[in-house]
This record gives structure tokens, sequence and C-alpha cells, in this order.
């Protein structure tokens, strides 16, 4: 189990370096880096599995979020990663390196920060989470689906904006992406409460991704003028 989780964490982490160093060196969009290499990964392990089911080993079972254990190990990792990150992101030089960086690069480097290497460990260390994230995942189920993931970058997104974090970089909070994220997980819920079909969550996400885009650029054209 430890080599598996130390396996997809490590694999997490060099996705991320490529698409670091894609947008950190090259300059390329980062949503643009980031989706083109999210299909292509989804792609690749669809045509590498052939459509078969992926059977978890009965040894890892305990984990599984359908066993109390399984299901405190999980709770209790995203809660200590989430103040973790929170206390580092207000506390320490390289939260504040990150959000200066996001507000202005070339602001940031005439302050004696290195936003590429910035951009490129930041990269790296969301992919690694991922990869956390996807091991995690991957134990509410003992057989793993290739499309098991399809659909999670929009509820991500969504979160992160109704969060308040720019779309443009530089600002939000990590307690803002949480009361985001448990806002979102109500929408399906609410739906099906008042007996509407399902398919107007994703409608909704969408929705709300645009106007937070719309708001942040109405704002970052009031700041310039």
């Amino acid at each position: 189990l430890g080599a598996a989780i130390a396996a997809a964490i490590g694999a997490g982490a060099l996705m991320g370096a490529i698409n670091g160093a894609l947008v950190a060196y090259l300059g390329l969009p980062s949503i643009v880096v980031t989706l083109a290499t999210m299909v292509t990964w989804q792609e690749a392990l669809r045509l590498w599995q052939q459509g078969r089911l992926l059977n978890l080993p009965d040894g890892i079972q305990w984990f599984g979020v359908s066993q109390p254990v399984g299901q405190a190990i999980v709770i209790s990792t995203a809660f200590v990663l989430l103040i973790g990150a929170a206390w580092g992101m207000k506390n320490l030089a390289v939260g504040r390196f990150i959000y200066a960086t996001g507000t202005d690069a070339e602001a940031a480097r005439l302050a004696g920060i290195n936003p590429k290497r910035t951009t490129f460990g930041v990269f790296v260390l969301m992919g690694a989470l991922a990869g956390l994230a996807a091991v995690l995942n991957m134990v509410q189920s003992p057989q793993v689906q290739p499309n098991c993931g399809d659909g999670l970058e929009l509820k991500t997104i969504a979160a992160a904006v109704v969060g308040g974090v720019a779309i443009s970089g530089g600002r939000g909070t990590l307690l803002g992406v949480l009361l985001g994220m448990l806002l979102l997980a109500n929408v399906n819920p609410a739906l099906t409460h008042f007996h509407q079909p399902p398919y107007w969550e994703k409608a909704i996400q969408g929705l709300v991704i645009l106007l937070a885009v719309v708001a942040d650029g109405i704002r970052s054209r009031k700041q310039t003028l």
C-alpha cells in the first residue's frame, strides 16, 4: 500500500512538473496546458486499460471509505492538509511568494522573487497532491474505472471561484475554497429535493465559473483605471 501511494504521488508530481515547465518556462497559458495534458493522460489511460476495470487488492479494502477506519483516514488526511496549507500560505515566505507571483509576476521579480521557479514549484506540489487525492478517491470503490475522475475538474474550478479565488491569480483563501466546495456539494441534493434533473448540476457549475470570470475581469479593469 505504501509503495502504491508513493507511486501515485510521484506520478502526480511528474505530471505537475511537465505542466509547470510548459507554463513557467515556455509561458503557455496554465488553464490550456492543464486541460490539454489532462485529456492526454485520460485518453492514454483508456487506451491502456481498453475499458477494463481494475480490481483493488483485498488487502487494502480496510482502507476504503466504506469502513470506519477508511473514513477516518480520508477525513483526517484532508483536514491536516487543509490546515497545514492554510497556515503555510499565511505564515511562510513561500506563501507570500505564491500570492505575489499570482498578483503580478513582474513586480514579484523586481522584489527579488523568482516567479518561474515559484510557478514551477506550485505545479509540482499540486501534482503530488492530486496523486494523493487520486488514492483517496480510488478507495471509495473496490474497482477503479478509467473515467472515475471525469468531471472533477469542473467541480474543482467552480469550488475555487465560488470560494473567492481569482481566475487571474493572486487572491483567495483555502477556507474560502472549502466553503465553496461545501456550497456546491449541496447543489445536487437540492436538485433532487426539488425534483429537477441532475443535468442542471454541470450547467450551474459552468454558469458559476462564467460569472466568476466576468466579475474578475470587471474587478481587474477597475484596478487598472
